[in-house]
């Protein structure tokens, strides 16, 4: 059984992709997005909770994000959970449903932001070549275990290359768009 499997690294670096949209479409831009919240845990019946599991999120404005606390007695909760995110929005509470205006973004802050997008990138660059490096590694493997030959091996190697070149330039362009959101370009 080779130990290099074409499947799998297209996987993972499609997976360090994902993992890399997910994270940006937290960072609050200009817009209400329910996105914002997705991070958000609160703490009910004596554990933590996804905001999205006790609550409906929509966003009726552009600027603003409506919370509709389904039981009344985790109001509360939602709210402490909301203000300790640190997304700098102030909760205002109508019953059991909590409005959140989305204030304008400060100048420094939007490059915080866009700082913090580029982080994210670096830390998807980082986890696609740590998965070519595993490619590599299970085809010099396969190599030694005489189950594919050099020439394969650098066919292979080179095809490698070409997924992680292709992974990057996604992550470079998805990571350059959101800073420029970010950014208000």
């Amino acid at each position: 059984m080779p130990a290099y499997d074409k499947h799998d690294i297209q996987r993972r670096m499609s997976g360090a992709l994902d993992a890399l949209k997910h994270d940006l479409g937290g960072l609050r831009t200009g817009r209400a997005s329910t996105a914002l919240l997705d991070p958000i845990q609160v703490e009910v019946y004596g554990a933590n909770m996804p905001i999205s599991q006790i609550a409906t999120i929509s966003a009726p404005e552009p600027r603003l994000l409506s919370v509709q606390v389904w039981d009344k007695g985790n109001v509360s909760a939602v709210e402490k959970a909301i203000r300790n995110a640190g997304l700098g929005i102030n909760p205002i509470s109508d019953g059991q449903m909590i409005r959140l205006p989305i204030p304008d973004l400060t100048e420094e802050r939007r490059k915080e932001l866009a700082k913090l997008a580029g982080q994210y990138a670096e830390k998807a660059r980082i986890a696609v070549r740590n998965v070519r490096r595993d490619g590599m590694d299970s085809l010099k493997t396969d190599e030694k275990k005489h189950e594919i030959s050099e020439d394969e091996r650098k066919r292979m190697e080179a095809e490698v290359q070409k997924m992680t070149d292709a992974t990057i330039a996604d992550i470079d362009s998805t990571a350059h768009g959101k800073e420029q959101e970010i950014l208000g370009k």
